[in-house]
């Protein structure tokens, strides 16, 4: 089955929570975990800015392409932290 992968940032340790796009996701049922990935067999898309649109936003003139934003909701010595999801990689 083909996944979309999204690296884990560094630091995350288990147990985590992840969402996308704000939602919870259920281990097992929405992603799977496998060498500090998570695995989606749903697209996740991240779009990357280029120069152009960089240049409309400046002006206030949107764009509407999907983003996906994946957070992980972790602790590190009982203190609460949230990393963001920065490189996702489509299935080969």
């Amino acid at each position: 089955m083909p996944y979309w992968r999204a690296k884990l940032p560094s630091g995350v340790r288990s147990p985590f929570q992840v969402y996308v796009n704000g939602v919870p996701q259920e281990l097992g049922v929405d992603y799977r975990v496998s060498e500090g990935e998570l695995l989606f067999e749903r697209e996740v898309v991240h779009q990357r800015l280029g120069p152009w649109a960089w240049f409309l936003g400046f002006w206030g003139i949107g764009t509407y392409k999907r983003n996906d934003e994946i957070d992980i909701r972790y602790e590190i010595a009982g203190q609460p932290q949230v990393g963001r999801v920065t490189e996702i990689t489509p299935p080969s």
